[in-house]
């Protein structure tokens, strides 16, 4: 990676014109931008500036906070503490900076977050000087219920439950070290567990403070970039989920024309994210030194593994609370923005994105485009230090017209390909109209029913209605997902299986047992304890409630 001081972030079509801050220290002077004379002329050669208007939108008076120095760390943890600001009144001019509305403490009170969102509504250019007022006490303890009750301690063994005891004073003090700049962050824990492809994935288990802080200054940033992000965007953002991402995806290919289609997945994404390019898309938005120095500390406190404590120099621990939206940055950078532009300047046909989190599907009308956009897209991503997974990315012939060209050509069947846990497939129905089929991953379902299979032998001896119970759940909660058109064959599948493995279990149970559940005797249980299988989901056009795609959607 080249020196940052060489490094020019490419933010193409959408880039801002806003001066950088690299290098502006907090203790400047803003002077927003004067008020226009009525004629709407601006500043001409022999006629005097117009002064500022002191009472325009977004000026803000000087604030003088003493200096305080540090607290001392300890030399092997980066960035462990940092000096409260001081800040200055206003004298001469210095880098003009946009300032929101209520980016500045004491104006317009009462508006809070909605004030932020409203600003980053209004101007895409607008960078925020001041956003670390607004995570008060009440947002750190609205933060503190908004995260699990029975989650894994980090490396202080601190559970939800234990920091309860006494919350109003632990998060008033909290709060005190957060604005205070005495904050620490802590190394994360490591954890790892197992991938559908028999590997492990490492995950970081962030110390409960830090849980706290990071969900507080995420719903903060979130209201500035939820205001940014396209719409074709899905994975960990609020009122989006998985089925509307698939949804998307099925409307946008039947809608739009669609015959090549690249399934494409980063590898080791959360692993690779290089920091300085992290910070710099930060910067781009924010301005506030100290919530980027707070982001900067998450990046760089390190991992513990086995009580080892190891630096981290690239990479976001998943399982951080302010992971997904870090690494929804990053992409909307590296991706998003480059994507929208590469198919309004770029491509002569149809062109459609959907992306979850590092996983995206897009689908093009022309071959030739698409294996361009391949080529481009593989330097794209090394320019910012990613990698495809070789494995996991393909272009492949999909859409309504595939199968008789194929057909035509000799070929076979048109491939698939895997999205958020369904294989989607080229079907016809009974009337020969085109419709994509979406079917369960196979290889995850066998590994989910031998999951269960193993559970149902740790719990063969537990009474029937607790087996019953965590059963219901299990169907239950399974069906919520994949009980969508078109896939009942799996959602039989799976709940055959479950009724056989639980009467093998149970007929195991004693000498007795394989007299005793006979079919008859176990079609009371199932009728009792097991859901029956029902499509759960609509089509998607009807989830949609559109005659065409909506805008940005795909």
């Amino acid at each position: 990676m080249k020196d940052n001081a060489q490094r020019e972030l490419p933010f193409d079509a959408a880039e801002s014109q806003t001066p950088s801050m690299r290098g502006n220290s907090m203790r400047e002077n803003r002077e927003t931008h004067g008020v226009a004379p009525p004629d709407g002329g601006g500043a001409r050669s022999g006629k005097a500036k117009p002064k500022p208007d002191m009472h325009a939108p977004g000026e803000s008076d000087g604030v003088v906070v003493p200096t305080k120095q540090a607290n001392n760390a300890a030399d092997d943890v980066p960035d462990a503490a940092e000096p409260a600001e001081e800040r200055t009144p206003t004298e001469g001019n210095a880098t003009r900076t946009r300032l929101a509305p209520d980016a500045v403490p004491g104006k317009r009170r009462g508006i809070g977050l909605r004030g932020v969102r409203e600003a980053a509504r209004r101007d895409k250019e607008t960078r925020f000087t001041a956003l670390l007022h607004h995570v008060t006490p009440e947002l750190l303890r609205r933060s503190f219920f908004a995260l699990k009750k029975n989650a894994a301690p980090g490396v202080d063994r601190m559970t939800w439950r234990e920091y309860r005891h006494g919350l109003e004073a632990r998060l008033f003090d909290l709060h005190g070290r957060v604005h205070r700049g005495a904050y620490r962050a802590q190394p994360s824990r490591r954890q790892y567990i197992p991938k559908p492809d028999g590997r492990q994935r490492p995950l970081g288990i962030a110390a409960l403070e830090d849980k706290i802080v990071q969900q507080a200054v995420r719903e903060v940033l979130e209201q500035i970039y939820e205001e940014d992000f396209r719409g074709f965007s899905y994975g960990f953002r609020p009122k989006r989920g998985c089925h509307d991402a698939l949804d998307a995806l099925y409307v946008g290919i039947n809608r739009k024309k669609v015959n090549w289609v690249l399934d494409a997945d980063i590898r080791g994404f959360f692993d690779a994210i290089d920091h300085e390019w992290m910070m710099r898309m930060l910067e781009h938005r924010i301005a506030d030194k100290r919530v980027l120095r707070l982001v900067r500390k998450w990046l760089t406190a390190g991992v513990s593994e086995d009580g080892q404590w190891s630096r981290t120099t690239v990479g976001t621990p998943q399982g951080a609370v302010i992971s997904p939206l870090l690494a929804n940055i990053f992409l909307h950078y590296v991706l998003d923005l480059w994507v929208d532009q590469w198919r309004k300047q770029t491509a002569r046909g149809d062109v459609i994105i959907v992306r979850y989190a590092d996983d995206f599907v897009i689908g093009f009308q022309h071959r030739d485009e698409a294996e361009r956009f391949l080529r481009e897209l593989h330097g794209r991503m090394e320019k910012f230090g990613l990698q495809l997974h070789p494995d996991k990315t393909r272009l492949i012939e999909f859409g309504r017209f595939a199968a008789s060209n194929r057909k035509r050509r000799g070929e076979g069947k048109p491939e698939t390909f895997h999205f958020l846990g369904f294989t989607h497939c080229c079907a016809k129905t009974r009337h020969g109209r085109f419709v994509i089929r979406r079917r369960s991953v196979a290889k995850r379902l066998r590994a989910t029913l031998q999951a269960i299979k193993v559970e149902l032998t740790r719990r063969m001896h537990s009474p029937l209605v607790q087996q019953g119970q965590w059963l219901r759940s299990v169907v239950r909660g399974w069906f919520q997902y994949h009980a969508v058109p078109l896939n009942g064959e799996a959602l039989n599948t799976f709940r055959t299986q479950i009724i056989r493995m639980w009467r093998h279990a149970l007929r195991r149970r004693s000498q007795k047992g394989r007299r005793k559940w006979n079919w008859g005797r176990m079609q009371r249980l199932i009728q009792h304890w097991i859901p029956a299988t029902r499509i759960l989901h609509p089509y998607p056009e009807q989830r949609l409630i559109v005659t065409k795609p909506k805008v940005g959607a795909v």
